[in-house]
């Protein structure tokens, strides 16, 4: 089995990134978005996933957040979506709960290669510190979208929008762990009965 790693570079003239993924790191991050929020995030996705994750991204946050949001999510699906090749072996589905504090999120993830999002979550405000809540979505909506994923999110409960975030991200990281993880007893195998993802 070959490594399974990917760098995607993106430039326009609103944002300027670039993601690495390694699949089968240790969790190891390095993130410089700009976004602290953002940051934030992707180092828990890439700590709890078990993915070594580097992004680096300079973008019009002068304007706001969104370019750049939307932008590190579309290079990460992209770099996902490679790395994962054609997904011979690996479980492809992973689901997990994640609490933090007061909220429980729980997060479903198939590697499919088709893209559909369930975000059922209510946050109390429209930002957690500068960062528009309405772009945890946005972010997660794109990436699934590139990637090629079936992404469910569901947070019954949670009354402090920093906590819900976090808990979803590490639900994901969770999910995501499993599904891109290799399983022993499928021997190379598609995990599909298409023979294809």
């Amino acid at each position: 089995m070959g490594q399974r790693k990917a760098t995607i570079k993106r430039k326009t003239t609103e944002t300027q990134v670039e993601v690495s993924v390694n699949l089968d790191g240790t969790g190891s991050t390095r993130i410089s978005t700009g976004v602290g929020f953002l940051d934030h995030m992707l180092d828990h996705l890439g700590t709890h996933s078990l993915t070594d994750l580097i992004v680096k991204g300079s973008g019009d946050l002068h304007v706001d957040d969104h370019h750049t949001t939307e932008d590190v999510a579309i290079c990460l699906g992209e770099a996902l979506a490679e790395a994962l090749g054609d997904k011979a072996g690996i479980y492809r589905y992973g689901s997990a709960s994640a609490p933090m504090e007061e909220t429980l999120a729980e997060v479903a993830v198939d590697l499919s290669g088709r893209a559909a999002v369930i975000f059922n979550v209510k946050f109390t405000g429209d930002k957690i510190g500068t960062f528009d809540t309405q772009l945890i979505e946005e972010f997660l909506r794109r990436l699934a979208a590139v990637a090629g994923m079936n992404l469910h999110v569901n947070v019954a409960y949670g009354s402090n929008d920093h906590h819900i975030a976090e808990a979803i991200f590490k639900a994901f990281a969770q999910a995501l762990r499993r599904a891109k993880q290799i399983d022993p007893d499928r021997a190379g195998q598609i995990p599909s009965t298409k023979g294809a993802l």
